[in-house]
């Protein structure tokens, strides 16, 4: 986003991700905290399906980026960072992740440390 960028915000409930072929393409911002990841990484993984059969054939599909803000105590409590890891590696520019720690008290492993913000 963007300075008077205009954007849609819907916090908990029931909410879902499913573009169809010939929409126009959106930027998502994913907003989670601890657990709250677990709809939200289905969301991401959505996605990245769709930018994985996009790049294998034509479906019709225009995607636009998503970048995710995720934040918990401290990396141990990040559930699925690998896998997060992953899809930015897998899809880069078009899937990104920023961390946020709020009680990290060890030191943050090289593969985060690019990616993690603290207190």
């Amino acid at each position: 986003c963007t300075l008077d960028s205009e954007v849609a915000l819907r916090v908990g409930g029931d909410f879902f991700f499913d573009p169809q072929p010939g929409d126009s393409p959106v930027n998502l911002v994913l907003i989670a905290g601890g657990v709250g990841i677990n709809p939200l990484f289905s969301i991401l993984l959505h996605v990245a399906d769709l930018h994985g059969y996009q790049e294998g054939k034509r479906n019709g599909h225009k995607l636009g980026t998503v970048k995710l803000y995720y934040s918990a105590k401290n990396t141990s409590e990040l559930l699925f960072k690998k896998n997060i890891l992953g899809l930015m590696n897998m899809f880069p520019g078009k899937i990104t992740c920023c961390f946020h720690v709020t009680q990290q008290h060890s030191q943050i492993c090289k593969e985060l440390q690019p990616h993690v913000t603290g207190k």
